[in-house]
């Protein structure tokens, strides 16, 4: 399925914030056009900014500018993060936890646990250095289509285990 973020360039600054937990089906719907939504209509100092937005495996909004026409302000960005607030408020799910952690088990299935849980798991071997972990630190829409997901030993969740 197409994305609305496949039109923009890799260079597009993006922001990607991770729900606790996947996603219903409906919510992942809400999510989406709510985010679409509010793209449309995003703005820097009096200038419409060029953006996408759209909800990676029910768990990831991905908010992203291309900045090329114009760069997100403070104050835009502050408007983006104040309207991920209201929208995980509205479905009851937190967008900012930052000590949690995605991973693919051996079947395929994505997980969010936290900090402790996430070692205890690499300490079991649950988790080994080839276990795929999603970054959400990932700053441009090129580094999100090529390593977003990829293996634990080569990602920063490495220093955390």
């Amino acid at each position: 399925m197409a994305s609305p973020l496949d039109n923009l360039s890799s260079e597009s600054r993006i922001w990607i914030y991770g729900a606790e937990r996947a996603l219903t089906r409906d919510e992942t719907t809400t999510v989406r056009k709510r985010a679409q939504e509010f793209v449309s209509q995003w703005g820097s100092h009096q200038k419409a900014l060029s953006a996408g937005a759209d909800v990676l495996h029910n768990r990831f909004l991905v908010l992203a500018v291309d900045e090329t026409e114009a760069e997100a302000s403070g104050c835009s960005i502050d408007g983006s993060v104040h309207f991920v607030k209201e929208l995980g408020a509205e479905i009851g799910v937190d967008f900012f936890n930052r000590m949690r952690f995605s991973y693919r088990d051996d079947n395929g299935k994505i997980h969010t646990v936290g900090r402790e849980e996430f070692k205890l798991l690499y300490a079991q071997g649950q988790l080994t250095n080839e276990s795929i972990v999603f970054d959400p630190l990932v700053k441009e829409l090129g580094e999100l289509r090529q390593i977003f997901e990829r293996p634990l030993e080569d990602s920063w969740h490495s220093r955390m285990v």
